[in-house]
């Protein structure tokens, strides 16, 4: 039979591929873990956490920056911090510090984590802590403090020039800060330029009135540069880059302190089977720019920061779902309802349209057809239609009129969403209430021990009831 889900996967891709198989039972695995076993222990809605996933992202990264370095003879050295808005929990962001990284943040209770961290030993005074962000007195305190607690490596990124004032009031401490340079905008977004950081051409006047002449107290260490539709392989993405690279070559020969630059995140991860990008291509490219416009200023090469997020955690999760029910509202739309909801579980898709690597999990023999997923919430927006290499959505039938498939008719159907970790589980209502009170799906984290067996572990059972109406006031 060639109208098979199987058949329509190796017409369309190569697979199988890293991460992504179907085993001797036609069930799919997921980095070798086996899903059927998952679900029949665990049930579904459920969200899958396979930990060593991140280290494996981190150390990628890591080896394709030493290449580069190798390649191009660069003179500066790599950092990686992990963003922590991507994914804030403590089994994710503990998992990153096993690699030998460092730390971004972006809102003053960050700055609580990272002294919870410390207290548990899970970083030093040494560790690199990034501060990003649009900073309130809350946030500057902190920093603050830290640094006055001698963190040495704390580096407020400032995103306006009155933010530095906090510090030179607060701190006791010689401290270094970095600059947020305003990146122009993309040319079919609504403004011009960003609103996070400062004017480029600001900067070097802003430098020599506010910070040269200081440096016993406080230094300029790093510019920082971030723009929102990622890190390509376009004419937008190299102009912005070169425009920090040509102004770091501008402020290091009044600034010598200056010694890095930090091109923020921005790796796009895997949302297809389909997905292509050359991530040594790009990188060497980065490492070759700056070395080039540093050669022609006669200046010596910055260190380069990253600040992976998405990259780091989005490949480690998975949400799985059961099809509840078949529903043709008419002769062209077929509707498996899932038992749970797109707008609770992956409001990204809901929100700004993100696509995400969809397959199902069982029944690849069975033939497919054209389908609208739709969640159980009475929003007309609570659907997902299409993928991102392709505006439809194919999924096998059912159900088989093969004798011999029978016994697998009585199984639902299962549809995972791979690579949802980033930022999903960020957005939110108030205390953890989801929309039409859906309940957030258990959550089972998968993780090596110290010998390296894989175990898992459930961190957080399905939501009940009673917790909800403790929050809206109904218990007490």
């Amino acid at each position: 039979m060639n109208n098979t889900y199987t058949s329509l996967v190796n017409q369309t891709f190569h697979f199988p591929q890293p991460g992504f198989e179907v085993n001797d039972n036609g069930y799919l695995q997921f980095n070798d873990l086996d899903l059927k076993k998952i679900i029949e222990k665990h049930g579904t809605p459920l969200k899958l956490t396979y930990l060593p996933k991140i280290g494996m992202q981190i150390n990628k990264a890591k080896d394709m920056f030493k290449a580069a370095f190798k390649k191009h003879k660069y003179e500066g050295e790599y950092f990686y911090c992990y963003c922590t808005k991507s994914s804030h929990f403590s089994f994710v962001v503990e998992e990153a510090l096993k690699h030998n990284i460092h730390l971004e943040t972006s809102y003053a209770y960050d700055i609580e984590i990272i002294n919870r961290l410390y207290q548990r030993r899970k970083i030093n005074k040494d560790t690199y802590i990034i501060c990003n962000g649009y900073k309130q007195k809350s946030y500057t305190s902190r920093i603050t403090k830290l640094i006055n607690s001698g963190f040495k490596n704390v580096i407020p990124i400032l995103d306006n020039k009155e933010e530095l004032m906090a510090y030179k009031r607060g701190a006791k401490q010689p401290f270094r800060v970095g600059i947020r340079v305003a990146a122009e905008e993309e040319p079919n977004f609504p403004f011009y330029t960003s609103r996070l950081g400062i004017r480029a051409k600001d900067i070097l006047e802003f430098y020599v009135d506010e910070i040269e002449g200081n440096e016993e107290k406080f230094h300029l260490k790093m510019l920082h540069i971030f723009l929102n539709k990622g890190i390509k392989d376009d004419i937008y993405y190299w102009s912005e880059l070169n425009k920090i690279i040509n102004l770091y070559c501008q402020l290091k020969k009044i600034c010598p302190e200056l010694d890095s630059i930090n091109i923020g995140g921005g790796f796009p991860i895997k949302h297809s089977l389909g997905f292509e990008y050359d991530y040594q291509f790009i990188i060497n490219e980065i490492v070759s720019n700056i070395k080039k416009a540093c050669k022609k200023a006669k200046v010596p090469m910055p260190n380069i920061y990253t600040e992976f997020g998405s990259y780091t955690v989005g490949e480690s999760m998975a949400h799985i779902y059961s099809v509840l029910a078949e529903k043709n509202q008419n002769d062209r739309e077929c509707w498996y309802m899932i038992d749970s909801s797109f707008i609770t579980t992956l409001p990204d898709t809901w929100g700004i349209g993100e696509k995400f690597l969809m397959l199902p999990v069982n029944k690849w023999d069975n033939e497919y057809h054209r389908v609208v997923l739709g969640g159980i919430t009475c929003d007309s927006h609570d659907y997902y239609d299409s993928e991102e290499h392709i505006n439809e959505v194919f999924l096998p039938k059912l159900k088989t009129l093969d004798p011999k498939d029978q016994e697998s008719n009585k199984d639902p159907l299962y549809v995972g969403f791979f690579h949802t970790g980033a930022y999903q589980d960020q957005i939110s209502g108030y205390g953890g209430i989801k929309h039409c009170l859906i309940p957030s799906p258990k959550h089972v984290i998968v993780e090596r021990d110290r010998n390296g067996k894989l175990i898992e572990w459930v961190y957080a059972k399905e939501q009940t009831a009673q917790s909800m109406l403790k929050i809206l006031g109904y218990l007490r």
